[in-house]
């Protein structure tokens, strides 16, 4: 299993909308609205890396009101 945290930028006033939103994806196991540079930070898994990248750009980046994304795997060192 793979997790990774999604660092969100929004459109002004969004944030708690695509928190909502995303929320509701398969994979993604809390999405959170934040302050700082990123207005809403995800936690999500998937079985692969390539699956996870697949939920990225082919569900998460199309929720209305999202400019921009950082995926950041998680790692066991």
């Amino acid at each position: 299993m793979v997790q990774a945290y999604i660092l969100i930028q929004t459109e002004v006033g969004k944030a708690t909308v695509v928190a909502r939103t995303i929320t509701g994806i398969p994979g993604v196991l809390t999405a959170e609205d934040v302050t700082g540079p990123y207005d809403v930070i995800v936690k999500a898994e998937a079985e692969t890396v390539d699956e996870l990248g697949r939920m990225v750009v082919a569900q998460v980046q199309k929720v209305e009101g999202i400019t921009r994304t950082l995926t950041c795997p998680v790692v066991h060192l």
